[in-house]
């Protein structure tokens, strides 16, 4: 009975409400994800100085590797089983949550053993200068252990929302913010651990939440698992993998972002008056405060996934377009709030994460109102590309998801600097932006033009 209300819900409930149910716990979720690291970010600049923030932006790309393989099988999980459920399949879609489940589990724990194996090394890659290489060992190394529980509960939020229950996804996350939150500020700013301390809060905070979201799994809604559900199938998981790449590539892309920026940010940094560590300090900050809006739209756009699966699998094609439309619209208005925010408030941003010399300021007021300057438009890839990715199609969605990081963002990023020195990093992010959001409006208007011909063809 549970399962056939789930099921009518998704397709006869008004698209706006589910839009409400589904993306609202989902956009929290997000933004918790998001402040784990804003908050780090912010106790360690008042507590260590200019020096932690730029090692815990060496260090990010560790925590967007971790929830790129979150996404890549929460995501794909989650699609999985709505699609199928939408067919009517329910037997089938069991496998699917349960080995999506297993995997999150092995996936953290191979990547916090990679980390601790070779941290030295993977952090010098991540561009660390040599005067920030031991805060960022420091912080990296506690963190690690929290690795499987990020992930864990990264993807297996996405799971419980396909269940039905997105406010359970929403209070898990929260419930491990707040506490990396108090701890934080406990741990760093009251004993003085430096940046042990505030990745021993962020770990405490993902531990408590996984524990959530293992006791949740065990009372599944809609489908009973049990353990046969949880033994991994290869053809289950090709299934999950393939259907979460494109979110699991975005996150990649991001990833790769970060490591070739942090170190060209060094290279010409060290060659103009900014220094190596400056410019890599002012770029964590201002991609982590972007990453609070970016964290909204992938909310709206992971909300619409259950309603896009169901009914593509349905053949309700007009309710697909409807969510997208919606969570199009939504977050462009965010987009354009937090772009006239960005413009007119640098500084007064900058400020809240520490104090810094005037050179530092310079460059992240600059940096603050060129890079971010397409702000506005980028709200349209990360919706296009879920939406291709929730309708079973993860080619498309693998290719708008590498268009803004891989195909445009990292061949501008190697050239401009070569003539224009650190200020063609600075131009690298509004350029990328611009051309991402110009292919993503094609792909996605072709797609509807063919959804409208099998609609016709019903």
């Amino acid at each position: 009975m549970e399962e056939k209300e789930q099921s009518n819900s998704l397709a006869t409930e008004p698209v706006s409400r589910l839009m409400v149910r589904f993306a609202v716990p989902s956009i929290i979720g997000m933004l918790v994800s998001a402040l784990y690291n804003i908050v780090d970010q912010l106790f360690i600049g008042q507590g260590v100085g200019t020096d932690g923030n730029a090692a815990t932006n060496v260090a990010f790309p560790f925590s967007t590797l971790c929830i790129a393989v979150a996404l890549l099988l929460g995501i794909g999980g989650a699609s999985c089983f709505n699609l199928t459920m939408g067919r009517g399949d329910t037997k089938r879609a069991g496998y699917f949550a349960g080995n999506a489940f297993t995997m999150l589990i092995i996936s953290g724990i191979f990547i916090s053993a990679i980390t601790f194996a070779f941290l030295t090394p993977l952090l010098k890659l991540f561009g660390s200068p040599d005067d920030i290489l031991p805060y960022a060992k420091d912080y990296v190394f506690v963190s690690a252990f929290g690795f499987p529980f990020l992930i864990l509960t990264t993807g297996g939020g996405h799971i419980i929302r396909a269940d039905g229950s997105p406010q359970m996804t929403m209070a898990c996350n929260l419930t491990g913010a707040l506490i990396n939150t108090a701890l934080d500020a406990l741990f760093v700013l009251v004993f003085d651990w430096g940046m042990k301390g505030a990745a021993l809060a962020t770990v405490i905070g993902q531990v408590v939440s996984s524990v959530i979201v293992i006791v949740y799994i065990r009372k599944f809604k809609t489908v009973k698992l049990t353990a046969e559900h949880f033994r991994p199938q290869w053809k289950t998981i090709q299934r999950i993998s393939s259907i979460g790449m494109a979110s699991c590539f975005n996150q990649l892309a991001i990833m790769i972002v970060q490591i070739v920026l942090n170190n060209s940010l060094k290279h010409y940094g060290a060659l103009s008056e900014y220094g190596d560590s400056e410019p890599i300090a002012v770029a964590g900050i201002i991609m982590k405060v972007n990453m609070i809006v970016f964290s909204v739209v992938i909310g709206l756009a992971q909300g619409t996934q259950p309603i896009q699966s169901y009914n593509y699998g349905a053949k309700n094609y007009g309710r697909v377009k409807q969510s997208y439309n919606l969570a199009l619209t939504t977050s462009a208005v965010i987009s354009v709030i937090a772009f006239i925010c960005f413009q007119s408030f640098p500084r007064q941003i900058l400020s809240m994460f520490g104090t810094g010399t005037e050179t530092y300021f310079s460059f992240g007021i600059k940096f603050f109102r060129i890079f971010l300057f397409f702000t506005w438009l980028n709200c349209i890839q990360p919706i296009s590309s879920t939406f291709f990715t929730s309708i079973g199609k993860p080619i498309k969605g693998i290719f708008l998801s590498l268009t803004r990081q891989i195909l445009f963002f990292i061949p501008i990023l190697i050239v401009l600097p070569l003539f224009f020195g650190i200020d063609g990093i600075v131009y690298t992010g509004c350029i990328a932006d611009l051309l991402s959001a110009v292919v993503a409006i094609f792909m996605t208007v072709f797609e509807f033009r063919n959804m409208k011909q099998l609609d016709n063809m019903k």
